[in-house]
Order: C-alpha cells, then structure tokens, then sequence
C-alpha cells in the first residue's frame, strides 16, 4: 500500500530537487555565460486527462499510424517504437551482440561487425527523395567507435557499418534530404592527425573532422578540418549545404580551457565547393588513410563560421528549408541562421557572417534541440527548466514574442521529434519528448532508472500530455515516420545479395540451399541443412576433434511469422533464421562428446522435439 503522507512528502523532495538541480547548474556554468538571462512567460503544466484529449490508445487488433525509430544508446541498438501507442515493437542490433539475430554470432554478422562489440548510438535518421522519407535506410552513428551504421528498412537489418578514419567521437550524422547522396559525420572529439602519440601533450594541435560518407557504397568520400569541435549535424533541403553546432573553438581539453571565448559557431560546408576541390585533386592524405582531407579552418571557400552564443547544441533545419535553428544550451536563446542569407555570404554579398542570424528569441534555460510542425511552428526541449517550448517562427524573426506555450514534461528533457518533423512533409501531429530522468513516473527497479519518453499531442491550440512510456537508457533521439513509407517484406528473397557468402560455398559444394547434405573437405566440414518446424534436416553431424565446422541453415517455411533458430549446447552459438532466409556460422569442434543442437524458438506444437547431435569424436 502507498503511503499518502509519504508520497506527498515524497514529491516535495523530489520537486526540491528539481529546483537544487536548476539553481545549481544556472549558479555554476550558466553564470559563466554573462548573456543568460530569466526566460519569458508563464508554465503551463499538463492539464487532467478529459473526454476532450485525444487518445493515445491503440486498440487490439488496430496498427500505429507510425514507425518511431529510436537509437538504443549505451545498447549500440535502434529501437523500433509505435506511435502513438509507444509500444516498442523491435531491437535492431547494430553494434551490439543480439542472438536473437545471431547478430555477432553468425558469418555475415561477424563480418559486418567487425572487431568492437559495442556500441553507442545517438542520432537516428532515414534516407530521402525530394525532401521526404524513401523508405530504403536508416543511417545510426556510434559514437564509442567512431562509426556510422546502415539499416535496411526493408528487412528492418543492419547491413553495412562504416569506420571513420583519422576521427573519434562520432556524434552528429545527417543525410542528403535532396535524394539518396551522403550522410554526413561531425566528430566531436579533437585529435592530434596522425594519432601515434608525437603530439599527444601539444593540443592546439589537435583537430575535428567533418565527414562525408557515401550512402550507396558506405566508402569515406572526403574530409575537412574545422575550428574547434563538432556537435550536431543537419542537411538543407536543396544539396549545397551540410553543417554542425561547434563549440569549444578555443581548442582547449580542460572544461575551463573551452569557456574562455564569447561564441563559438555554426559551420556551414559548401558542398559543391568541397566536391569541385576533392574532384580536382585538392586535400591531404593524412597518414594511415587515403581518404582526402581539405583545411577548412581559419578564412576559406568551403566552410562558414557563423558566431553564435558559446557552446551551442542541437541545429535543425525547418521544413520549409527557410531556416537553421541552433539551440543556446547555455544561452536561453535560440539562433534562427537564414539560408539565403548565408547563400549571400558564401557569394560575398554578405560579408559578416554574424548578419546570418535573423533572430535569437528566448526560449528557455537550457534548449538543446527543436522540432516543428506544418504551421511554422517550432518545439524547443528546455533541459534545465524542463519543458517543450512552442513558438512561432516568423514571429521571432519579425522582433515580435513568438513564445505560444510551455508544456511541462518529466524531467530534464533531452532530444525532442515530431511526426514528420524533419520532412518537408510536418504534419503537426504529435511530439515525443525524450527525458533524462523519471523519477517518481514509474515503479522503482533499484539505483538505474528507466528514461522517460512523454507523447505529447500538437494538433489543438494547445499542447496535450498524453502519454508516460518508461524505456531502457538511453535513448539520445528519435525520427517519426508516416507508416505508409516504410514498405516491409515478411518473407527472404533467397536471391538477396546478403546471401552471397553462403551462395559461393554451396556453389563450390555443388548442393543447394536446404538440402541436407554433410561434406568435408580435410578438416573443414560443411552441414548443408533445412528447417521446416518441427524438424531439423540433419539430425546428427559427426566431426573430428578440431575440424572446422561451418552450418548452413535454410529456413524453408515460406510462411510469415515462422522463425526457427539454431542453438548448439555449450558453444556460445545461437541464432534465428526468419523464412527463407539462409544463415551460416563457422566454429572450431574443440570439445568432444555430444553436444545437442535445437531451435530456441517457439514455432511448433513439437518445438522441444526440433533439435539434433553434434557429435564429435
């Protein structure tokens, strides 16, 4: 039973805390920043659920209008989330162990993988076609190994990962918005290049690298080097221009060494520029890698530093392609840079780049990232004050208030995304709020704490609370696609080109997929074999001590929502196949004896009874 006296004395603590929190952070780093200020208007805390709010529910047998794709965080995994019913549907491993997938376990995943087995994924975003979702990829960076993933939506499965020379910490990534080009990659950490250790204690050496990626091929196209570091990344809507928030443009690596300067940056990279110059032969080869980097630092053609208030965070770019919207972080502003104004500088017209910045109205202490609607409307999250933020654009840019509302949410927002949002297509549907913290929102499950994701409805005048969805930390951001772009196959084409590796094998065997057959060839063996539920096709494979021993596994249920799998006793391997999909693993039989193999899958009446020996001898 909850105690009333307790949980009443409970809140009050936990909302002191709030305030210890805010006062503390304004009293420590924010008062470094001599421009912060109190922010204007009133809060406006969630009102009780009425007849009149829209409902979040999704009932049995009803599908979500949206795909939500979520990074996994510190799992190195993007979630698939329903929205609105903000039910978590898949994991998609990406740079993570998974054997639900055999991600990690099997040939192809291991190739794929590479040699780290974690991950950190922030930002997840999706290809395009003309301003809108294609439905082919999403792209997800990972920022513990400098890396940037691709999924295929059509399997919902990572098939390519990408490292990232001469760079660490990969943080902010984006795609082309114009048509399926590139994806750019800011790195946030700064190095010295070529990183062997000569100057490790010199770190005005150091630099931070803006990356290009090509999104068919997944090679490093080019690099350029900036002034200082990296942040968030974001595309306009027309091809000619990446860019990233920037900070610590003092160079330093002690926190104190990065606060000394008044602004810091919004660099735009003029990629036809860039592209003519790499076309031309221009840029460096820095040593241990062929990929060519140009200098973008100091005055140059390709790079513009746009100053703005010192340390910013998130830049989002409004469907419209009018506007960047950086976040102030530690400025209770947000900077709206205006693209053609920066099209005028980059021509010379405009010889100041500060004159890019149209407006900085206030929105809160502590934006970090902005979404919009299809009204002109932007949702900043506010971290230290913890609310969304809605104002209106043009207002702001005209000198007039802009701010229309502060909706409370819990606590300490981080990433905000609307349905849509970063589309030409905003439909001004709903926002999710992505929280750092829970707190008193959910049962408690000891010291680690669930985030706390909040579906917010923006159709009405104003903002509505719908919706509190605990989720494992920790989630950095999260796009919100109309379900009918994503166009998903339930069952393999056994033609797939991830097929391709097995296909070379059992061409060379002279078999077929699923036939059934055990080959060897020395000290290699080959267990060619099906699945149809309950049944393996071989029910024993004998081996030698020491033999290398590969399992190619087709699962010939050609029937949707029939996995098997592919468990061996006592050798760390275990994976699914999903129909018609073929997998392979390759092992060393180091143990003798018997060992059982089974499907770890429910998938007949008989599913215990699905199973066979590897005997070794």
């Amino acid at each position: 039973m909850i105690n009333k006296d307790n949980y009443k004395e409970d809140l009050k603590i936990l909302s002191d805390r709030r305030s210890f929190i805010k006062k503390s952070f304004c009293g420590g780093i924010l008062a470094a920043a001599t421009y912060l200020s109190i922010t204007s208007g009133g809060l406006v805390h969630a009102s009780p659920k009425s007849n009149k709010q829209p409902s979040a529910e999704v009932k049995p047998g009803e599908l979500d209008e949206y795909y939500g794709f979520w990074s996994g965080g510190q799992s190195g995994e993007v979630r698939i989330m329903g929205v609105p019913s903000m039910r978590e549907i898949k994991r998609i491993p990406v740079f993570n162990y998974d054997c639900t997938y055999g991600w990690g376990i099997t040939n192809y995943s291991k190739k794929i993988l590479g040699d780290y087995t974690i991950g950190d994924t922030h930002h997840v975003h999706l290809s395009y076609n003309n301003g809108t979702y294609d439905g082919k990829y999403a792209f997800v960076n990972d920022k513990s190994q400098a890396r940037l993933a691709r999924i295929r939506l059509d399997y919902m499965e990572t098939d390519a990962i990408t490292k990232i020379p001469n760079t660490q910490g990969t943080h902010g990534i984006f795609p082309s918005r114009n048509k399926l080009d590139a994806v750019y990659c800011n790195s946030e950490f700064h190095i010295p290049l070529p990183n062997d250790g000569r100057d490790a204690d010199e770190p005005k050496k150091y630099l931070a690298l803006h990356t290009c990626i090509d999104a068919a091929s997944m090679k490093v196209r080019w690099q350029i080097i900036v002034d200082g570091n990296l942040d968030l990344c974001a595309t306009d809507y027309h091809g000619k221009y990446s860019m990233g928030t920037c900070y610590n443009s003092e160079n330093g690596v002690l926190l104190d060494e990065m606060m000394s300067a008044d602004r810091d940056y919004l660099t735009v990279f003029n990629l036809k520029r860039i592209e003519e110059a790499i076309a031309s032969g221009s840029g460096e080869r820095i040593e241990g890698s062929d990929v060519p980097v140009l200098d973008g630092r100091g005055k140059n053609p390709y790079v513009l530093y746009i100053p703005i208030p010192k340390n910013p965070h998130g830049v989002n770019v409004d469907p419209k392609g009018k506007y960047a919207i950086c976040a102030g972080k530690l400025s209770p502003t947000v900077s709206i840079v205006s693209l053609e104004k920066v099209d005028k500088a980059f021509a010379g017209v405009i010889t100041n780049p500060r004159d890019c910045v149209v407006a900085e109205p206030e929105v809160g202490l502590g934006p970090l990232h902005t979404a919009f609607d299809n009204e002109g409307r932007a949702y900043t999250s506010i971290f230290i004050d913890s609310v969304v933020t809605k104002w209106d654009i043009e207002k702001a840019v005209k000198g007039q208030n802009p701010i229309i509302q502060k909706l409370d949410v819990h606590y300490q927002v981080g990433h905000i995304n609307a349905s849509m949002s970063e589309t030409k297509n905003a439909d001004g549907k709903y926002v999710v709020s992505l929280n750092k913290f829970s707190k008193d929102r959910f049962l408690p499950v000891g010291p680690y704490f669930p985030d706390n994701d909040q579906l917010i409805s923006i159709s009405g005048k104003k903002m509505e609370l719908l919706h509190d969805s605990p989720v494992s930390p920790e989630p950095h951001d999260a796009v919100i696609v109309d379900v009918s772009l994503i166009k998903t196959k339930q069952i393999w084409d056994k033609n797939d080109h991830k097929f391709s590796f097995e296909k070379s094998i059992v061409q060379k065997l002279g078999v077929e997929f699923g036939e059934n057959k055990v080959i060897r060839r020395g000290n290699k063996v080959y267990a060619v074999m099906s699945s149809i539920a309950p049944n393996f096709g071989l029910t024993s494979i004998h081996v030698n001590l020491g033999d290398e021993v590969t399992i190619i596994q087709t699962n010939l249920d050609n029937i949707e929502d029939l996995t098997h799998g592919f468990c061996l006793s006592l050798y760390n391997i275990n994976y699914g196949v999903s129909p018609m999909e073929t997998v392979s693993v390759t092992f060393i039989a180091d143990k003798k004896g018997v060992f059982w193999y089974y499907c770890p899958w429910f998938c007949h009446a008989l599913h215990l009874e699905m199973r066979g020996r590897l005997i070794v001898t």
